[in-house]
């Protein structure tokens, strides 16, 4: 009798990626001014590697439904929130730029409230979302380090990595500083009930968070 290895399920596919190298900081800009903002593909440049990124449906999918999460716990736990989207976060001291899936302003928020964010005069970003699934050549941690970016979460699709800056560096974690009463499970029972019932699993996460926050409040009294 012949054995037979079981076959690996096939890795996802969330993005398609093209990347190019010794490409000047000039030149990125200059891209960035003909393509325009009204595109899919998105943008990373760091010191010479430009890496132009087309999402696929998974990446849409995880990238909407975390930034769901967020709003639900910055809702429910009546926190402010600036959404900067996809917004282009380029450093022209550091020749690095980025535009990534998510990026909100959370504790700062009273300072950039109410106007177009300026990096130049403005801190970065609290909080930072990239959904990686396939493999991308951009350190993203070192890129968004070196930026100042106080929180970074990273998605592949599997496995939620927590990032919280420490001097100047990135230390992972387990849980995420700005939403401490989050479990990692929580999140990827979230992503795996919206597959089957988007409403379902916002429901039922809105009702969890708001339990959590009634006990929390309840054992703090």
């Amino acid at each position: 009798m012949i054995s037979v290895a079981p076959i690996a399920p096939p890795l996802p596919i969330g993005e398609q990626r093209v990347v190019f190298r010794h490409i000047t900081w000039q030149g990125y800009q200059q891209l960035l001014q003909i393509l325009g903002d009204r595109r899919s593909a998105r943008l990373t440049f760091d010191r010479g590697i430009l890496e132009i990124t087309m999402p696929l449906e998974e990446h849409e999918f995880s990238a909407r439904l975390i930034e769901l999460l967020i709003r639900i716990l910055v809702v429910e736990l009546g926190l402010k929130i600036k959404t900067m989207g996809s917004t282009t976060l380029d450093r022209s001291d550091l020749e690095r730029g980025a535009e990534p899936d998510n990026a909100y302003y959370i504790q700062n928020q009273p300072l950039v409230a109410g106007r177009t964010v300026d990096l130049a005069t403005d801190p970065p970003p609290d909080l930072v979302v990239e959904i990686d699934i396939t493999h991308t050549d951009i350190k993203k941690p070192a890129l968004y380090a070196s930026m100042g970016v106080p929180e970074f979460w990273r998605y592949n699709g599997r496995e939620w990595r927590i990032y919280k800056l420490e001097n100047d560096e990135y230390l992972e974690v387990s849980v995420s500083p700005t939403f401490p009463i989050v479990p990692k499970e929580k999140l990827y029972e979230f992503l795996a009930a919206a597959q089957v019932d988007e409403v379902e699993a916002e429901v039922n996460f809105r009702n969890w968070v708001r339990e959590m926050t009634n006990i929390n409040n309840t054992s703090g009294g």
